[in-house]
């Protein structure tokens, strides 16, 4: 996926309204970037957990990164050394996960 096709996804998606941005998750490859914020760490860490649970089930897993109240997910895909359409489906499943924690208040 080309760098225009992936921001035109991001904002068809509605993922960049929720805070989605594309980085540069290792040199020369890109990523959906979300950080989500949360009042403790237990929900930080069941949020992981289900993203983790669903990655599993989905064989795609992302980069997470877990601390006090907060979680960042990347998603893209390490065999093409960038971004492919299920990692839009990802991030939209995430977005779904996410709407379930207790206390989330998104941060962009």
């Amino acid at each position: 996926m080309t760098d225009q096709e992936a921001e035109a996804r991001l904002r068809e998606s509605g993922l960049g309204e929720a805070g989605w941005t594309i980085v540069e998750a290792v040199p020369g490859e890109k990523a959906l970037s979300r950080s989500l914020t949360f009042k403790n760490f237990r929900t930080a860490l069941a949020l992981t957990s289900a993203i983790g649970a669903q990655a599993e089930e989905q064989k795609h897993h992302p980069r997470l990164t877990t601390e006090w109240g907060a979680v960042r997910v990347e998603w893209w895909t390490h065999s093409i050394g960038g971004l492919h359409e299920n990692d839009f489906v990802m991030a939209a499943k995430t977005e779904e996960l996410a709407k379930d924690a207790e206390g989330i208040k998104p941060s962009k």
